[in-house]
């Protein structure tokens, strides 16, 4: 491209050198041939007059006398009737510029100058307007190059930038080169970048979410699976075991879903009104042989014959996470507590270990904060899963921790039962 930029930009100079060169070229030989004439002519009729003025003064007409008066390269005859010839000068050789005039006493005077002269002053003028078109070349060679540079260097740039897209680097690089065109391209490149970077964001969230989130169903999965071996002799314990295994398989494969779908759009919700109490129990169920390994508990009170406006599995899922991360994490006796606050249905997850360091706070709920040394993702995805239905995940309480889960909340539940406890 920058060659094409050169070249095209010499040859407008040349063109334009050559039509106005040439002309200016035959305007000065003329012009100095027309001064020549004119010179030439002036001088004849200088000589006449003096040689008029010494004829009437009674003066003689000869060499010695009128010499000096012919100009330097210039040939002069002055022909007086009875009088001799009087050249003056040398005269040239070759083609010549004569004129000759005649004066009123009857004398006459030829002048002659050699047209190498002229032709040198017309050579002289074509070296000038040779040098001054030379310059007028080279001053175009450089600002064709400083053009071309400004214009390839920023298409380079952005075939870099494209280039780098292409090879997985989304980042944008905000450069701008003061040419219209090009910052259009540029800003299409850098708009670009930005959707490919949120694009390959939600891809790799939606990967680690999904890694972190599945561990905690397909570990509920294998406790189930370890009571089936150790209850294979029991056929009646290895169906209700198996029929458990198989709920928390279809909830496994809800909890994919509910991550493929937030990936694609997090605005589209499934939210149902379904039994809360149900979610509860299932979760209580699938982690009371993790709890009862551990040597804990546990408990549930509260409310009863709850329903809630959510995903069942996005419940089920958060639930499973905070009850693991006591596990993991806490102390003592774990409480699950259900109670109605306005229209809403909440879950409180509690327990008696050190909670939440100070400095943390609500800075749990971030992606990669943790005061375990967990991946921090946990309670990030959780609190999406609860907020992509109209619900939240709250820390109410740092240190014993109290986590709870808002949901909506349509039907008015009837007044509960006494507390039950299952261990």
């Amino acid at each position: 491209m920058r060659r094409r930029l050169i070249s095209s930009t010499l040859a407008v100079v040349l063109v334009v050198i050559a039509v106005f060169g040439i002309s200016l070229v035959i305007v000065e030989a003329r012009t100095i041939e027309s001064s020549a004439r004119d010179g030439v002519e002036s001088e004849a009729v200088r000589l006449v007059g003096i040689v008029e003025n010494r004829l009437l003064a009674g003066e003689p007409v000869d060499a010695q006398g009128l010499d000096r008066q012919i100009a330097e390269g210039r040939f002069a005859v002055v022909r007086v009737p009875h009088h001799p010839e009087v050249r003056l000068g040398t005269q040239p050789r070759g083609s010549v510029i004569t004129s000759t005039q005649t004066g009123d006493e009857g004398e006459s005077v030829t002048v002659e100058e050699s047209r190498s002269t002229i032709s040198q002053q017309i050579g002289r003028t074509l070296l000038v307007i040779l040098a001054v078109a030379l310059l007028a070349v080279l001053a175009a060679v450089a600002l064709a190059v400083r053009q071309a540079r400004r214009l390839a260097s920023p298409l380079t740039d952005l075939a870099e930038t494209a280039e780098r897209l292409g090879s997985g680097d989304p980042r944008p690089r905000h450069r701008r080169y003061g040419v219209p065109e090009l910052d259009r391209i540029a800003d299409v490149l850098d708009a670009s970048a930005e959707r490919i970077g949120r694009m390959l964001t939600a891809e790799r969230r939606l990967a680690a979410d999904a890694s972190h989130q599945l561990r905690t169903p397909l570990t509920a999965l294998s406790m189930r699976l370890e009571e089936i071996v150790a209850t294979a002799e029991d056929e009646e314990a290895v169906r209700e075991e198996a029929s458990i295994a198989l709920g928390q398989v279809e909830r496994l494969t809800d909890v994919v879903q509910r991550l493929l779908t937030n990936s694609r759009d997090p605005r589209s919700g499934s939210a149902v009104d379904f039994d809360l109490d149900e979610v509860i129990r299932q979760q209580v169920e699938e982690w009371r042989p993790a709890y009862q390994a551990e040597g804990r508990a546990l408990v549930l009170s509260g409310g009863r014959s709850l329903r809630a406006v959510g995903t069942p599995g996005a419940v089920a899922q958060v639930l499973a996470t905070l009850i693991e991360n006591s596990l993991m994490h806490g102390a003592g006796t774990v409480a699950l507590h259900t109670r109605v606050t306005g229209n809403q249905a909440v879950v409180e997850v509690s327990d008696d270990g050190p909670g939440v360091p100070p400095d943390l706070g609500a800075r749990v709920f971030e992606r990669t904060v943790s005061g375990r040394n967990s991946t921090g993702l946990g309670l990030a995805v959780a609190r999406d899963l609860a907020e992509a239905d109209g619900g939240r995940l709250e820390l109410l309480q740092q240190r014993p921790p109290v986590f709870a889960l808002f949901l909506a909340q349509e039907i008015t539940p009837r007044q509960p039962p006494p507390d039950d406890i299952i261990t």
